[in-house]
């Protein structure tokens, strides 16, 4: 027994006097995944590549790579009445119809959240068809019922249109933080004599604001961007930048829109990307 006890010991002695062999991190991700992921990453950033360098050419044509250095399609852009119109207009509708997605896919979240069964799953399903759906199909739609009800060409149209393909998003973004929203925080506050309004003012709000955020932003770039329901509704006294830009490739030749992309990629990223940093930093505190 006194002899099993001491190779025991020696044993033990061993395994802590040996030395220690280096953990080798194991990479979950094989390099070919990493190069198809780096391959598709620049297939989508090759363009924005080619039309930045564009916008500050001093030729009157597009031409890659561009000769000379100029901001005159910049100066253009912000004298030009009707280019900063149409950028008014787009942020003016992208705005409105953000916050219209915004309300009416929350609510629509925290309802579906409380229902089960396949009346949950077809309202879901009705309310993310705008997403799936091929945005000519949506745009004729949209077209044929606005134009019986004189809403073509009004403001109130585009942010109608928009608001619609942008609840899908908020839907999607707020019903991800209501997963991990524990339901006996409301029992605690109905227990503590709070309204159900104080309620979601006071305890759900404030833990799903980050998705109602997300959404929020998703819908507000998805209205700023989106052409084809614009082409449908635009008329000769509202139209949005999308439009404007579209009608500079095809209509005529206005190198301007190089510098219109640009300033629409810039604005977009900056609007992705700050509420993320600024969540970021929140968490590393």
């Amino acid at each position: 027994m006194t002899s099993t006890l001491e190779q025991l010991d020696e044993r033990v002695v061993e395994r802590r006097t040996r030395p220690r062999r280096r953990d080798r991190g194991v990479d979950p991700i094989p390099w070919w995944l990493k190069l198809i992921g780096a391959a598709v990453a620049l297939y989508f950033i090759l363009p924005t590549l080619i039309v930045i360098p564009l916008s500050f050419s001093a030729e009157a044509n597009f031409k890659f790579p561009p000769e000379g250095f100029s901001l005159r399609w910049y100066e253009n852009f912000f004298t030009n009445p009707i280019w900063l119109s149409s950028l008014g207009n787009s942020a003016l509708v992208a705005v409105l119809a953000a916050i219209l997605a915004t309300i009416v896919g929350t609510a629509a979240a925290i309802g579906l959240n409380h229902l089960t069964g396949r009346f949950a799953g077809f309202v879901r399903t009705v309310l993310m068809l705008s997403l799936v759906t091929p945005a000519i199909v949506v745009a004729v739609a949209v077209y044929i019922s606005f134009l019986q009800w004189h809403l073509t060409g009004t403001p109130l149209g585009y942010v109608l249109a928009h608001a619609a393909l942008g609840v899908p998003f908020v839907l999607v973004a707020v019903t991800s933080s209501l997963g991990g929203f524990d339901q006996t925080l409301l029992r605690a506050s109905a227990s503590l004599g709070a309204s159900p309004l104080r309620s979601f003012l006071r305890v759900t709000l404030p833990l799903i604001s980050r998705g109602i955020v997300s959404g929020a932003i998703f819908a507000f770039v998805t209205s700023f961007d989106e052409v084809v329901i614009a082409l449908f509704l635009r008329s000769p006294t509202f139209q949005t930048l999308p439009v404007q830009m579209y009608n500079a490739v095809t209509y005529e030749l206005d190198p301007t829109i190089s510098a219109a992309s640009t300033i629409v990629v810039v604005a977009v990223t900056i609007i992705i990307l700050v509420p993320q940093l600024v969540g970021t930093r929140k968490n590393s505190r």
